[in-house]
């Protein structure tokens, strides 16, 4: 009996260690694949004081206007009425303290 429960236990210990490799491996995974590119884009927001940081963005705006640049439609026919309306408000509004 007392041989019995001896392999009980370690078979209990066994399984107790493969699960608890398996749950370190799956989370450490999951970080890696999923939070470490986000926190890696906010700790770059956050330290936008440094020079190089600032560089960068300004690199990626330029790259983005440039790209938008080249295509035939900067925006969707829903955006444009949008935005055409909002001018024409202010233009409106911008007309009124003229007078």
């Amino acid at each position: 009996m007392s041989d019995k429960n001896q392999n009980n236990l370690k078979i209990f210990f066994i399984k107790l260690v493969a699960i608890t490799f398996s749950i370190i491996v799956i989370i450490n995974a999951t970080y890696n694949l999923i939070l470490a590119d986000k926190l890696e884009n906010i700790n770059k927001i956050l330290q936008l004081n440094e020079k190089k940081n600032i560089e960068s963005v300004k690199n990626k705006i330029r790259l983005e206007i440039q790209s938008g640049l080249e295509k035939d439609n900067l925006l969707n026919e829903q955006d444009r009425i949008l935005i055409y309306k909002f001018y024409k408000k202010i233009k409106k509004e911008f007309d009124e303290i003229e007078k």
